[in-house]
């Protein structure tokens, strides 16, 4: 009687064993494929440094567009009667 049970909780800690292996691998890759979603998926906080950069830069394209819109609103805007397309219109005065 007692050799049989021996064997039964041989066999079973046999499947018991092979299954800890199996959750272990399966937990292992899980963790891992965590770390990599973590990464990509929580926000890092900027740097206070790295935000002034970013608003530095931001700041000067757009003084350099008001330049540009500027000069070009000074091109447009020429005295001179007519339409755009350079046509004078000696009717109005």
């Amino acid at each position: 009687y007692k050799t049989q049970e021996i064997k039964s909780l041989d066999t079973s800690l046999a499947e018991l064993s092979s299954d800890l292996e199996t959750e272990s691998t399966e937990l292992s890759a899980v963790l891992e494929y965590y770390a990599k979603v973590k990464d990509r998926c929580i926000a890092k906080p900027e740097t206070y440094e790295e935000r002034q950069r970013r608003r530095e830069a931001e700041i000067s394209g757009l003084k350099e567009a008001l330049a540009v819109l500027k000069d070009e609103t000074a091109f447009v805007q020429r005295k001179r009667r007519g339409s755009f397309r350079g046509t004078l219109s000696t009717d109005r005065q």
